[in-house]
Formats: structure tokens, sequence, C-alpha cells
């Protein structure tokens, strides 16, 4: 019994390898792959949160300047976080804060440029759609009514649907369109969720305009 075992035994090693020689080299190359796969998908991960604690501490950086009203400290690490971290949500949303301290020092120009940047390099459409809305204030309060109008229409993310109905109401009514700016406010009146503090804001630009709206919105 113990022969007819060592023989079973060495016909399984004959076939483990004969199996090793046909294929031992495909696995090989398989498994370094799978190994380099695995290893440059936890190089890229750590990467990643390396890139995203940079850009949170520069942006942390960005919002001190904010505090202290160092405009030019506040462009210069605006402007590192371009050049080091722009694919992050956190260089996203320095380039909003930055616009808004820029126009209100009245740098305008300054201030389109980062939210154009903004609108065009973000990948989180929320934040594109924000520097979008804000740019048609901008263009607005330089009378560049028509540019501004074609940045709304460009906004096509669906939560911003009440909010750009409103801006349009506001644009048509600096160009003294009372009624293309009721139709939009009354859009944005509709849009806009009922307990909104924002649609008692609409609410009032209509009756303004001598619009009415009925408690239930229509």
């Amino acid at each position: 019994m113990a022969i007819h075992l060592d023989l079973e035994e060495q016909e399984q090693l004959d076939e483990i390898k004969h199996f090793w020689k046909k294929y031992g080299t495909a696995i090989s190359w398989i498994l370094i792959s799978l190994l380099t796969a695995f290893a440059a998908w936890n190089g890229y991960q750590y990467w990643q949160r390396n890139q995203a604690a940079q850009a949170a501490a520069m942006l942390d950086e960005v919002e001190k300047s904010i505090r202290t009203g160092d405009v030019p400290k506040i462009q210069r690490s605006f402007s590192e976080m371009q050049e080091r971290f722009a694919s992050t949500t956190y260089a996203q949303q320095a380039g909003v804060l930055v616009a808004k301290v820029l126009f209100e020092t009245g740098d305008i120009s300054a201030a389109k440029v980062a939210l154009a940047w903004v609108s065009e390099k973000s990948k989180d459409v929320g934040y594109s759609s924000l520097a979008k809305l804000r740019m048609s204030s901008l263009l607005m309060e330089t009378k560049s009514f028509d540019e501004a109008l074609s940045v709304l229409n460009s906004l096509t993310n669906p939560a911003f649907d009440a909010l750009v109905a409103d801006r349009r109401g506001d644009i048509f009514l600096a160009q003294g369109k009372k009624l293309e700016s009721r139709l939009e406010y009354l859009k944005a009146y509709k849009k806009f969720d009922e307990k909104s503090e924002y649609r008692r804001l609409v609410e009032v630009k209509l009756n303004a305009l001598g619009a009415s709206v009925l408690g239930d919105g229509t």
C-alpha cells in the first residue's frame, strides 16, 4: 500500500512538473503584472492622499490670508495651488474664494480669470456651476449682459436651475426688460423649494414688478 501511495505521489509530482514547465512562465508573468498593478495602485492612492493633504494645507493658507486681507499673498498662494494641485477640489474651492475677495477689492478682471479657471478646470460639477453663476454676476456688474446670459446658458446643472432663472431675471431687469425679467423670476419662484428663503426674495422681486404669486407657487 505504501509503495502504491509513493507511485501515486510520484505521478502527481510529474504532472505538476509538466504543468509548470508548460504554463509556469505565463503564470509568473501574470503574477508579476498583478503585483506591479497592485503596487502602482497603492502608489497612486498614496500620491492622491499626499496631494490632497498638501492642497488642504494650501487652502488653509489662502483662508488665513483672506482673513488678514493680504491680497498679494492670497494671489500667490492660489497661483501655487493652480500649478501644483489643479486637479483637487481644494484648488477649485480656493478659486471661488479668491474670486470673491478680488471682486470685493475692485479687481474684477482678476476675479473673472479665477472664476474662468475654476469653471474650465474643475471636475466637480458643483464648483464649475458655482463659478459660472458668479461669473455671470461679475459680467452683469460690468454691463456685459449678453456675455453674462451666454455663461448662464452654458450652465446645465439641474441643481442650479432656480438660481440661473433668478440671475437671468436680474440681468433682464438691469437691461430694462421687465416682461422677460418677470417671466424668469416666476420660473425661479416655481423651482425654489417652498421653505427656501431665496424663494421669498424672488417673491419680493416679483411684487416690485407688479406681479403676484399664489401660495402654491403657480
